[in-house]
């Protein structure tokens, strides 16, 4: 079989847009991924049809909007724990997955969840309320997750009569606050919107001529989703030897796994990390066939040229592009659970397809998400705390900064008595 179109590839790729909605305690985020369902035909009739009549009972205008996604409050009810809802619909030009998250400062571990896959994140903030200190700390996680896209959705702003000045003041506000954070970013996007009466989120409406910028569908429809997979930097995490015993393939010695980042062809020299063993690239396998060159995300075989001690948890790079193997390593970790994270405990580390054993040295400081104050050496993480952490760790492991690969720079911390994630960290 013939390398693969390399560009019908990319363009299968890129038509699936992730993203993340945040916003605070009613500020319209049900209403507006319903707005976005209805408006671009995400949902059945009967279900229109359905939610409608709840509406027309309790007499409250664009009810229906919000029932069409808002399973949280049955959830609550039954107490039945808050996780992160997935909402899908499609527009000609591309597909999209929400990840819905509950804003509430209790559920920061379900916001870190959720967006930890997505693309672009949409913060809401109330036209009446301005920016709000859960909308600084929706911005503060988004871009502690690397979300190259930020889009700050003014909401109901039909309940300020439009107001452009109204506008312009939450759009410095966030801007100047925006600046002062110490992590680096892509772009950010404001986008003036009324999701009760559909202005600026599918339509444009008449409502706000002043605002010449895209509307919430144009944003999601063209903002670039290839930057999600770092191209340049080759890294295979070993997931499995194979070695067939069958006649024919009595000789065969594959390592498979997935591209999480880069691509690779077949004679390029590679090296095993963490051992530093090198070799060339003999055979690119998959099911179909050979390739001659695979790129992230694609799941293959490989065959080396030479024989190598190579097992599951190992890395295979490029010799002229390696990244950094450590024992000791600096990294923002978002506890998840009920019991702290304190120094001197052993954990798990799942870092790819390697899961290492770890003790934590000492909590540099911890991030208050509110209000972005750095408190030094704390004595502990508790659930939903994001802090500055040291591991070390019993073997090495190969990695990037999480801000350059999000695929080697990020990992889960796994109570090894219970086997529960209790932990996801940010390598630095």
């Amino acid at each position: 079989m013939s390398t693969i179109d390399k560009t019908l590839f990319n363009a299968v790729e890129t038509e699936l847009l992730r993203f993340t909605t945040a916003g605070s305690v009613d500020d319209g985020k049900s209403t507006l991924i319903g707005r976005l369902l209805v408006d671009t035909k995400g949902v059945f009739e009967d279900q229109l049809d359905a939610a409608k009549s709840v509406e027309d009972k309790k007499g409250a205008k664009g009810a229906h909007l919000a029932l069409l996604t808002d399973g949280l409050q049955a959830e609550r009810e039954q107490g039945i724990t808050i996780d992160v809802a997935y909402r899908y619909f499609a527009t000609p030009k591309r597909k999209f997955i929400i990840a819905d998250t509950p804003g509430h400062e209790q559920y920061t571990r379900n916001m870190v969840t959720g967006a930890s896959t997505a693309n672009l994140a949409i913060i809401l903030i109330d036209a009446r309320k301005g920016v709000l200190t859960q909308s600084r700390r929706h911005a503060y996680i988004s871009r502690l997750l690397g979300i190259p896209h930020l889009v700050v959705a003014i909401n109901k702003m039909d309940l300020v009569d439009y107001s452009e000045e109204v506008y312009d003041k939450i759009r410095q506000d966030f801007t100047d606050f925006h600046g002062k954070l110490s992590i680096p970013g892509g772009d950010i996007t404001f986008i003036p919107i009324s999701a009760l009466e559909g202005d600026m989120v599918v339509e444009r409406g008449s409502n706000m001529p002043w605002y010449e910028g895209p509307t919430l569908l144009e944003k999601l429809e063209s903002a670039p989703v290839e930057g999600k997979i770092n191209a340049e930097d080759f890294r295979f995490p070993v997931q499995y030897v194979s070695r067939p015993q069958t006649e024919e393939l009595h000789d065969f010695r594959g390592y498979m796994g997935r591209i999480e980042s880069g691509s690779v062809k077949v004679g390029d020299a590679i090296t095993v990390l963490p051992s530093g063993l090198t070799s060339k690239i003999k055979e690119i396998v998959t099911w179909e066939g050979n390739l001659k060159e695979a790129w992230a995300p694609m799941s293959v075989t490989l065959t080396l040229a030479d024989e190598r001690d190579i097992s599951r948890g190992d890395m295979i790079v490029h010799t002229d592009n390696q990244p950094r193997v450590e024992k000791e390593i600096t990294t923002m970790i978002c506890w998840m659970h009920e019991t702290p994270l304190q120094p001197g405990k052993k954990y798990l580390i799942k870092h790819a397809t390697n899961t290492v054993k770890a003790m934590v040295t000492s909590l540099v400081e911890r991030v208050d998400v509110n209000t972005l104050e750095h408190i030094a050496a704390p004595a502990e993480l508790k659930m939903n705390e994001i802090g500055k952490v040291s591991l070390k760790l019993l073997k090495p492991i190969a990695c990037d900064a999480y801000a350059d690969n999000r695929a080697t720079g990020g990992f889960i911390v796994i109570d090894d008595f219970t086997n529960m994630t209790v932990g996801a960290g940010m390598i630095q």
